[in-house]
């Protein structure tokens, strides 16, 4: 089935169960319908697949670490949060850096994992200690069924950081966050409102529109459909089914990967695909991706306000921005909008799409490196 065909089945089969009709345009696309498997053909990687290097097993070898969890209290609940230290005994002063991944369905702080024992292990002036989280709702983190939405992240991020028991509580001053996706977006949103003090932040592939917004807008309409799309998703039973025929299967998740996640469809090995549909066969697995997706997890609703994020650091904050080459188009523009932008101390473009820190780490740990290298 070509992806047209593809998108305009599960179009259909959305406006079936929703009793909706749909209307495809003169290209084929259903192009008011927000479906996630049309999302993931219709932002097309902007460079071909053989300009992208194939990953070396050195590139992915395994560093040790120690996992956890931490007890958050949010509306009354403790969710056990998942996270992991990676580090090593140095006689040298430690900062730490803080590793958040990127928010979609297939999350999780593995995406940061080899990134994170390439930089602690190097020896130099500073013995840096990272922690990586993943976030509620994502992850190997519980996964009730909330109200998820950006305020929720944000309580979390901050509390994550500030709480008397926090991982991250010998920081003070001194934190530095790496993140991909939203997350960069949703610290630096906490960050201006003083709610966290930022020593230094590096925002890799970073973006502020979830899936359906990016690609369709957010026209009233459009925000009606997107909560109905949304409710659908956390109905039991038919939201299970939704979820389960567009995203937790073995070729949604493989043609989400090779569309847009990795920049070389080589790089998505039969390993990283099984361990992502693990992701979204857990519990509550189906409640964040429905908000992420239909915008709930945006921190700004336009490109000025993005700019205006890195613009504050100006002069105050050291920021990193890695872009990559083959980023969707859209996703790209928002990443290109940075480059000589007021407050972003540092601009790289590499090879890589929406993950590079999992695809590629060894260079995106060079990069890092290099930034806290300049900075401190």
């Amino acid at each position: 089935m070509d992806v047209r065909n593809q998108c305009s089945t599960y179009s259909e089969t959305f406006f079936s169960i929703n009793s909706a009709a749909a209307t495809p345009n003169s290209d084929g696309f259903v192009n008011t319908e927000p479906i996630m498997s049309c999302y993931l053909q219709l932002e097309t990687s902007s460079t071909s697949v053989d300009q992208q290097p194939t990953i070396s097993l050195a590139d992915k070898q395994p560093f040790p670490f120690k996992a956890n969890s931490w007890q958050w209290k949010f509306q009354d609940k403790f969710l056990t949060i998942y996270y992991e230290e990676h580090g090593k005994e140095s006689p040298e002063p430690t900062k730490n850096i803080l590793m958040l991944p990127s928010i979609s369905d297939v999350s999780t702080v593995e995406e940061w994992r080899s990134v994170a024992g390439n930089i602690v292990q190097r020896v130099g002036k500073i013995n840096w200690r990272a922690v990586i989280v993943d976030w509620p709702g994502l992850g190997y983190s519980d996964r009730p069924k909330l109200d998820y939405n950006v305020d929720v992240m944000e309580k979390f991020l901050t509390d994550f950081i500030s709480a008397p028991d926090s991982p991250m509580k010998q920081s003070g001053k001194d934190l530095v966050v790496f993140g991909g996706g939203h997350a960069p977006t949703i610290t630096l949103c906490a960050a201006k409102k003083g709610l966290l003090k930022l020593a230094a932040i590096a925002a890799v592939a970073p973006t502020w529109a979830g899936p359906l917004p990016i690609v369709f807008g957010r026209d009233s309409t459009m925000e009606t459909r997107y909560r109905l799309l949304r409710d659908s998703l956390r109905t039991p039973g038919v939201g299970w089914m939704m979820y389960n025929m567009l995203v937790s299967n073995e070729k949604a998740i493989a043609s989400q990967y090779k569309s847009h996640v990795y920049a070389n469809p080589e790089n998505v090995t039969r390993e990283v695909v099984d361990s992502r549909i693990a992701l979204t066969k857990r519990e509550g697995a189906r409640y964040a991706p429905a908000a992420f997706l239909t915008g709930l997890l945006d921190p700004v609703k336009s490109q000025e306000e993005f700019l205006e994020l890195f613009a504050d650091l100006d002069g105050k904050v050291p920021a990193l921005v890695v872009s990559t080459k083959s980023s969707p188009k859209r996703s790209k523009a928002v990443m290109q909008a940075l480059r000589g932008g007021k407050g972003v101390s540092k601009f790289v473009e590499v090879p890589g799409a929406l993950l590079p820190q999992e695809e590629y780490p060894t260079m995106i740990a060079e990069e890092l490196y290099q930034f806290l290298q300049e900075s401190f």
